[in-house]
C-alpha cells in the first residue's frame, strides 16, 4: 500500500478528483480535510487555503493516480507524491484488494 498525496484549490475540486478516483477503482478511499498552504510563487510569498487529498492505493496503480490528477486539476504544477506504507492491517488489506482494480 502507498499513501498518495497532493492538495486541491477548494474542496469541490478535491471533492471531484476523490470520485474520479475511486470510480476508475484506482485507489481504495481517498481522504480530504482543509490545510492552509504558505509558498513562494513568482517572487511574492502566498498563504492560501487548499484542501489536502490523502490517495490509500497499491503500487501500480500510481501513475494512474499521477496521470488522472494531472488530467484533472487546476493548477499548472500540482503536488503529487508518493509514500509507502510499511505496515497495514489485514483487515483492510483485503478489503482494498477487493476494490482497487
Amino acid at each position: 500500500m502507498v499513501f498518495v498525496y497532493s492538495t486541491c484549490r477548494d474542496v469541490e475540486e478535491a471533492r471531484k478528483l476523490s470520485q474520479l478516483i475511486v470510480e476508475r477503482k484506482i485507489a481504495a478511499c481517498v481522504s480530504t480535510w482543509p490545510i492552509e498552504s504558505c509558498y513562494m510563487w513568482e517572487g511574492a510569498m502566498k498563504c492560501e487555503n487548499e484542501y489536502a487529498l490523502l490517495i490509500k492505493t497499491n503500487e501500480p496503480k500510481i501513475q494512474d493516480v499521477e496521470d488522472l490528477i494531472n488530467q484533472n486539476h487546476a493548477y499548472s504544477m500540482p503536488l503529487i507524491a508518493a509514500v509507502d506504507v510499511r505496515r497495514l492491517n489485514r483487515a483492510y488489506k483485503e478489503w482494498m484488494t477487493t476494490v482497487v482494480g
